[in-house]
Parts: C-alpha cells; sequence; structure tokens
C-alpha cells in the first residue's frame, strides 16, 4: 500500500503538473467500490471537476485532495494498488522491463483520466487493478479539508504536523494504549501515513501477476513502520506502555527521520541511505538472497495476524512484555534454514479464516468497520404466570396463563385442559386434550 512517501511523490506531481490549469475534459468511470463505497458516482466526480481550475494540492498521510476553484473538492486514497498518473512523466519510482516501451493511454485499470485547456495539454489518470482505492468529494472550503471526514478521524502527520505529534504527545499516547507498538504505529487513527506494504509483492518489477492482474510496473515501496522501529532499535511486538521515557524519544527521533527523509526524496529508493534495513530486507523469499545486513546481522521475520514484520534481533532487544501467539521463522546461525517455532495452534488456526479477510482491508475499510458497532439481540421471553390461589379457573391468552374466578368443580379440568395442549420440550406440536369419561 502507497504511504507517505509515495503519496508525497503524487503530490509533487500533482503540484508540478496541474496547479493553475483548468479541467477541459474530464472522464470517469462507475465503479462501485472506488467511487460508490463513499458516497460519490463517476458522473458526480466529472461533473463536479469539469470546468474547474486547480488551485492546489494537499497531503494528510495516506490521503490527498485536489484544492479546485470552487468547492467541492476531490479527495483520495490508493488503497492498495492505486495510482496518479501524469502522461509522460515518471510520475511514480519504478523499474521498468522495457526502457522504450511505448505508453499506453489511458493506462489499464483507469477509474478517471483529465485533460487540461490551453496549450501545451496535460493529461492526468488515477488507476487502480484491486479497486481498493477511494474517490470522494467533499462539500467544504478548501481550508476546512482536513477537519472533514475522513481525515479529522486520522491522526497527525509525521512531516506536516511536527507542532502536535512532540515526543511528549508520543509518549502519552504511547501509554494510554497497552498493543504491540507496531499495530498503534500502523493504526492511522493515532498517526497518519506509517504503512506495512507486503514485501513480497515488490521483489520483482517486470512482469508480476497478482490477483490475476499483470503489472509490469510497480512502484517501488518501502516499509515505513519496519525502517522506524529498526532506526530506533525496539522490538515490533513489544506491547506499547512499556517503553522507558527514553525509548520513546528515539522512537520519535526516528519517525521523524524516516518520514521526512523518504518524503524529501520522494519515495526514490534508490537514494535511500545505505544503512537502512529496506536496501537489504529483500532477501526474503530469494534462494539465494541475503539473511543478514551487510555487518553480518541476522534478519528474521515475524508473522503476527496476518502481517510481515522484519526484524534485526541484535539490535532490537525485547525490553517489556511481548505479545503474544507469534509464528516466528527466524534464520538458524548453523544451516540457514528457515523454522517454524510452536505457537498455540488453537489460536492461530482461529484466526486463519479471519486474516484472509483482514489482510485484503485498508485504511478506510477500518476506519468503516470500528465505526459499526454491532447490537446485541434481546431474545423474546414468553412468562408464564400460574397462580396457587385456592379458586380461579386458568386460560391462556395471549401466550400468557391467566385466571378468572370460577367454582372449584370446574378446577380440575381445566388444569387437565391446559396440561393437554402446553407443548412439550421435544415437540412444539400440541397434543391433543384428554377428555374425561
Amino acid at each position: 500500500m502507497p504511504e507517505i512517501a509515495e503519496v508525497a511523490r503524487a503530490v509533487h506531481y500533482i503540484r508540478k503538473s496541474l496547479v493553475g490549469k483548468t479541467l477541459a475534459v474530464v472522464k470517469a468511470q462507475d465503479d462501485a467500490n472506488v467511487f460508490g463505497k463513499v458516497g460519490t458516482s463517476a458522473a458526480e466526480f466529472q461533473k463536479a471537476l469539469t470546468g474547474k481550475k486547480v488551485e492546489g494540492a494537499g497531503q494528510q498521510g495516506k490521503y490527498f485532495w485536489m484544492i479546485m476553484s470552487s468547492p467541492p473538492h476531490p479527495v483520495f486514497h490508493f488503497g492498495m494498488t492505486g495510482w496518479f498518473h501524469i502522461r509522460g512523466q515518471d510520475s511514480y519510482y519504478y523499474r521498468s522491463k522495457n526502457e522504450d516501451e511505448e505508453e499506453v493511454w489511458p493506462p489499464r485499470f483507469s477509474k478517471f483520466s483529465l485533460q487540461t485547456a490551453g496549450e501545451p495539454k496535460v493529461e492526468a489518470a488515477f488507476t487502480d487493478s484491486r479497486r481498493f482505492s477511494r474517490i470522494r468529494l467533499v462539500n467544504c472550503i478548501a481550508e476546512a479539508i482536513r477537519d472533514t471526514s475522513p481525515l479529522k478521524e486520522n491522526g497527525p502527520d509525521p512531516v506536516l504536523d511536527k507542532d502536535i505529534l512532540t515526543a511528549e504527545w508520543l509518549e502519552q499516547k504511547l501509554n494510554k494504549k497497552q498493543v504491540p507498538i507496531k499495530a498503534l504505529l500502523l493504526d492511522q487513527a493515532n498517526i497518519s501515513g506509517i504503512g506495512n506494504w507486503v514485501g513480497s509483492v515488490t521483489l520483482t518489477f517486470t512482469s508480476i501477476r497478482l490477483f490475476d492482474y499483470e503489472l509490469s510496473k510497480m512502484p517501488l515501496l518501502f516499509h515505513s513502520c519496519d525502517e522506524i522501529l529498526y532506526n530506533a532499535r525496539l522490538h515490533p511486538e513489544q506491547y506499547s506502555n512499556t517503553f522507558t521515557s527514553e525509548e520513546i524519544k528515539r522512537l520519535h527521533t526516528s519517525m521523524m527521520y524516516i518520514c521526512q527523509t523518504a518524503v524529501d526524496l520522494l519515495a526514490d529508493s534508490s537514494k535511500f541511505p545505505d544503512n537502512w534495513m529496506f536496501k537489504h530486507r529483500w532477501g526474503k523469499g530469494k534462494k539465494d538472497g541475503p539473511a543478514a545486513l551487510p555487518n553480518g546481522e541476522k534478519i528474521t521475520f515475524l508473522t503476527v495476524g496476518g502481517r510481515t514484520s522484519c526484524v534485526v534481533p541484535s539490535v532490537q532487544k525485547k525490553t517489556g512484555a511481548v505479545a503474544g501467539d507469534m509464528k516466528k521463522r527466524s534464520t538458524s546461525s548453523d544451516s540457514g534454514d528457515v523454522k517454524d517455532v510452536p505457537v498455540n495452534k488453537q489460536s492461530l488456526r482461529k484466526r486463519k479464516a479471519a486474516v484472509a479477510t483482514k489482510s485484503e482491508e485498508t485504511d478506510e475499510d477500518i476506519t468503516e468497520r470500528k465505526k459499526v458497532k454491532a447490537r446485541s439481540r434481546k431474545p423474546i421471553q414468553v412468562k408464564e404466570e400460574i397462580l396457587d390461589d385456592d379458586a380461579g379457573d386458568i386460560s391462556i391468552k395471549a401466550g400468557k396463563l391467566t385466571k378468572e374466578k370460577t367454582s372449584k368443580s370446574t378446577e380440575s379440568k381445566a388444569t387437565e385442559d391446559i396440561a393437554a395442549i402446553r407443548p412439550t420440550r421435544r415437540s412444539s406440536r400440541q397434543t391433543k386434550p384428554v377428555v374425561p369419561l
């Protein structure tokens, strides 16, 4: 999933190519997921942008938007495989199989395309092969975009909100929760923009088949969360409220450094520092790939809840309680074979079915799921009232046993009739009443 740095790259190219230009042609393809799930349609999007001038662009974490000459303004989320293309420009960083390959336009899996008025014309398109991206319209002034949903439900941006996301703020946030530190950092409600893209997808750049879609060009993405924790020398599964003030300061410094550097470099991984774990982690899954950093420190992978964490145990030591039920895949120092450490199998089996669906969730889906709370249904209870008074004729009315005044001579007959028509435990059918001889 594109994270803070990749989104910053997209915003950079929007500002460079579209800001100050009027959108003469807007073509959108209706998509029940991309548009429909956030209450927008392709027709509404097309109408809202056609003839408008792009006056700016902004970002908060994984969300970004274009500021139009008048509301509404489009707000975007890339989901798993979304991207914003500018025709004729390398708007995202990738390694192409054929550098001389002619660009296909509009690109495959386009959700909308734009063309500016005047000369030179600029063409742009938004693509998404897996349809987890979201495109919505927000009807507010430009200055209030961050104060509307879904942005207002997200935490501060490590690059844009340094005045909010201080070391003191982070310490308070960590101490209020008892969750693995990585889970806290990945929750966009806490901090915006930090992510955990599945590494196996980004290993091959020439030709990838992903869920029946062939992606000949993939952006090179990095795990900002793993990089932050490695740089801070913290274990990803240690509970958030077990870190010392000194460790939290290291985490804050690492977060600011990693996010700012990646954004400044516009997610161009070829320019990332050589001492970043990103440069060496891709040995996972490769037959002859490295299983260690250049200095010899071993790299291991922890799989927790369907998410993979890259860890250097000699650097990221556990200094407090850690989450249980972990499946650890580590490299043996003798043979280099991958071994599985026994865990609570029953717990893992129960979570297996949920993991497949959970791994497909985007931040959008998680935010919506948190908003919806299941309501418990109260069981319907049928009360039976049997009165033990000496006198009274018992009759059945609307599922309730009641009594009426009558003579003692008829009491035994009424009691027999009720016993005969009352349902048994094994069957809801009524038996024939006993008729006295």
